[in-house]
């Protein structure tokens, strides 16, 4: 019953058209409300574990172009799934990640929501020009709170807690060149050097106080820095960014910067971009789950904007990708984007 309600919430942003600029502005998602240390933070609105892959299991059963697939399992033997829709391996692949850290979730449930939104008759004739890879909740026992070290000290309510890490106390986002973790090892093994891969979003959060131009961020991207990076596979990150930053900051309710990230080739964008020349995004989406930082954490009322703005990010790059406009994606805004202060 716990999902119906957010469903519920969420039914007149999905719905194409059904939502006017006016009626976004009083709760755009870089103004929206923070936690204030007096709000209750309910995870339990959130897509449990179990709740999720009940949920992927209906879809797979409801679409003909969709496959289920286990590619791997998170230390605590949780299976790790991967929603795949390939009709033609020749056309160019996308693949989307959400929650390589568990506390990072509203990326989950906008994934999931355009999972059905693939099933829908918006999105005829997509998917016989592109081809969509989904990995949704990488790290299940962080999103789980099912780990091997203490959780007294998170803030949100719900039954249950989010953290960064995996079951170990590992951030999966720095082993993308050891690969020390199961998590890790299945989506390298499994996916990255199992298909033939040439885009990918990695969808994270990040804390809630991050400006540009003085207001707040709905969120903030970045292509792969590491100098090992082709020119060209750099090129086409930034036109995967110029898609990404088009579709939200034009909305009037997202406000995009400039992400202030590491170069090193254990971060995911960076890793995958190296070793397999994907070209990366990074976005990161304003305000966590949980945490145990007051000011990470965002007000439960952002929600469904933040997972309007993982819908509309997945389905923009789908699009151009689709009909390769991203071929021809200004890059150049690029040069004036502030980095978020």
């Amino acid at each position: 019953m716990k999902k119906k309600a957010l469903a519920l919430s969420l039914t007149s942003i999905l719905a194409l058209g059904a939502v006017t600029p006016a009626s976004l502005t009083a709760y755009a998602v870089g103004e929206g409300p923070n936690y204030g240390g007096n709000e209750s933070i309910q995870t339990s609105i959130l897509y449990t574990y179990d709740e999720m892959v009940n949920y992927l299991k209906k879809q797979d059963a409801k679409q003909d172009a969709m496959q289920l697939e286990v590619i791997g399992q998170t230390v605590k033997k949780r299976d790790i799934y991967m929603a795949k829709y390939i009709k033609n391996p020749n056309n160019p692949t996308i693949l989307f990640l959400t929650q390589q850290h568990g506390n990072e979730q509203l990326t989950t449930e906008g994934a999931l929501e355009f999972i059905k939104h693939l099933g829908t008759g918006k999105t005829k004739g997509v998917l016989d020009n592109v081809n969509i890879l989904i990995v949704p909740m990488l790290n299940a026992d962080g999103a789980m709170g099912d780990v091997d070290f203490s959780l007294d000290d998170y803030i949100a309510d719900g039954g249950r807690n989010l953290t960064r890490y995996n079951a170990v106390g590992a951030d999966l986002n720095r082993d993308h060149v050891d690969k020390v973790h199961p998590e890790t090892q299945a989506l390298h093994k499994n996916v990255l050097q199992k298909y033939k891969i040439d885009y990918m979003i990695d969808l994270h959060h990040q804390g809630t106080q991050a400006r540009r131009d003085g207001k707040l961020v709905s969120g903030s991207m970045l292509y792969p820095t590491n100098d090992k990076v082709k020119p060209e596979v750099l090129e086409k990150s930034k036109k995967l960014g110029a898609v990404v930053f088009n579709a939200v900051d034009s909305t009037g309710w997202g406000h995009l910067a400039k992400y202030n990230g590491g170069n090193g080739e254990n971060i995911g964008r960076n890793g995958a971009a190296v070793q397999y020349d994907i070209a990366t995004l990074l976005f990161e989406m304003r305000g966590m789950s949980d945490h145990f930082n007051e000011s990470a954490v965002i007000g439960q009322k952002s929600n469904g904007y933040l997972i309007k703005q993982t819908i509309t990010t997945l389905d923009a790059a789908v699009q151009a990708i689709a009909d390769r406009s991203i071929e021809n994606a200004d890059i150049s805004f690029w040069d004036t984007l502030d980095t978020q202060r």
